[in-house]
């Protein structure tokens, strides 16, 4: 990592929790975990438990500035929403870090708030990627209504009291059409999808990102051999599981033998998650507050904390 970032390795990162216990039963870390994602009781513990940590400190300061302010301008308005963004590759793991961040945060003093959206919901419908002729850059930047997704963000930052977001299925593979996520107020807000840490775009209005809204980040990080790997495991198993489901879009894939299942889940690697990742994903690793660095039994090995 570069000079901005203070670099630990697990066994130190561990050292800096106190003696907060955090109670994660085998139950629900399988409801937290992603298929073929290892996190256990002890990853909660070394990894988990000291973010939650440095997360409450990074909350307390920003609560206090904004009471500060609005002192300063008085105003009588409730603290604005704390944000977060989590960000990194496809299969890398950053939707358990989300969900594990979210059950641990509800469990603070006070039972806080705490909703999570993916960016997923704010892809554009299939019929739209297909009328661009991006259906085959499905995740990369353009695929998103970034307008939308900036607008929601806006929103629930600037305290409005009811706010909606799309829903996408993963099982059909495209938005749900009528479906939408309710978001009221919540305490604090978790951001989670491959490229929620791009700057500004050129054409973008006022040079306002997405990113200028958040209040923590976190990317998860790994070799790209390793992260292809992992992708390949888990379309393997999905193969036989998930896409077998008659509304699954990959259905069709199931009727191949594995050796072609294999070679047709390294083809979309190739052609499109690489690529999204070496181009689009991985040069927005440095803007992240914090990065997870995943060796090749995707563990957790180093933590890098962005210096104050």
């Amino acid at each position: 990592m570069s000079r901005p970032y203070v670099v630990l390795r697990r066994k130190a990162w561990a050292a800096l929790a106190n003696n907060t216990q955090i109670d994660l039963d085998e139950a629900t870390l399988g409801r937290l975990r992603g298929l073929g994602d290892p996190t256990s009781a002890n990853d909660v513990a070394e990894i988990y438990r000291p973010l939650t940590q440095l997360l409450h400190l990074y909350m307390a300061n920003a609560g206090q500035l904004c009471d500060d302010s609005n002192r300063f301008l008085n105003l009588k308005v409730r603290r604005t929403p704390f944000v977060i963004a989590i960000a990194g590759s496809v299969a890398v793991g950053k939707s358990t870090t989300a969900r594990l961040l979210q059950e641990l945060l509800r469990r603070a003093p006070g039972n806080p708030k705490v909703d999570l959206v993916t960016t997923d919901g704010f892809l554009y419908p299939n019929a739209e990627l297909i009328k661009r002729g991006l259906l085959d850059q499905k995740g990369f930047p353009q695929s998103y209504d970034r307008r939308k997704l900036l607008e929601f963000v806006m929103d629930v930052k600037s305290g409005e009291p009811r706010v909606v977001a799309p829903v996408y299925s993963h099982l059909a593979y495209d938005i749900v059409e009528g479906d939408r996520i309710v978001i009221e107020r919540p305490d604090i807000l978790i951001v989670e999808g491959l490229n929620v840490l791009q700057p500004a775009r050129a054409d973008a209005h006022n040079g306002v990102a997405l990113s200028d809204f958040f209040d923590f980040s976190v990317y998860v990080d790994a070799d790209e051999k390793d992260i292809k790997k992992w992708f390949l495991e888990r379309f393997m198993v999905l193969r036989d599981t998930a896409f077998r489901d008659e509304h699954s879009y990959f259905q069709k894939y199931t009727k191949l033998s594995p050796a072609e299942a294999l070679q047709f889940g390294s083809h979309i690697w190739e052609s499109i998650n690489g690529p999204n990742l070496r181009d689009n994903i991985a040069t927005t690793r440095d803007r992240a507050t914090a990065v997870l660095r995943k060796g090749p039994d995707h563990l957790v090995q180093t933590i890098s904390i962005r210096k104050i």
